[in-house]
């Protein structure tokens, strides 16, 4: 059985910095991408960061670039996010997703996704 579990979410200050992990398990993602996506309440789920599991290059949101990074440790099967200069709209439950999308901001092509973990940025 597939999983994604993410976890590291919590309360940060503006301006303060938080690194989110997802652990996968239940298969080999080595021709997969890994992406991070998150929702704000009311609004719709927005791509935050990709990468492929096996490394190369990242992809960022507009609304994250220069702030956030993706990176993934292999040995470990986790994938990250370090958040940096947190904004309070960076408020939102984050997810992790893993596919083989076309697209890498269309969440309809991920297969696999996470369950969440709430991050909220207090100003």
């Amino acid at each position: 059985q597939v999983q994604l579990v993410e976890s590291g979410g919590g309360v940060v200050q503006a301006g303060g910095s938080l690194r989110l992990s997802c652990a996968a398990s239940g298969r080999t993602f080595s021709n997969y991408v890994m992406g991070w996506f998150r929702q704000a309440p009311g609004k719709e789920r927005e791509f935050i960061a990709a990468m492929g599991w096996s490394g190369g290059n990242t992809y960022y949101g507009d609304s994250v670039k220069d702030r956030f990074t993706i990176s993934r440790e292999s040995a470990k099967n986790s994938m990250y996010l370090r958040m940096n200069n947190a904004k309070p709209e960076d408020t939102a439950v984050y997810y992790c997703a893993a596919g083989r999308p076309y697209a890498l901001a269309r969440r309809d092509q991920y297969e696999y996704w996470g369950q969440g973990t709430q991050v909220t940025v207090s100003s």
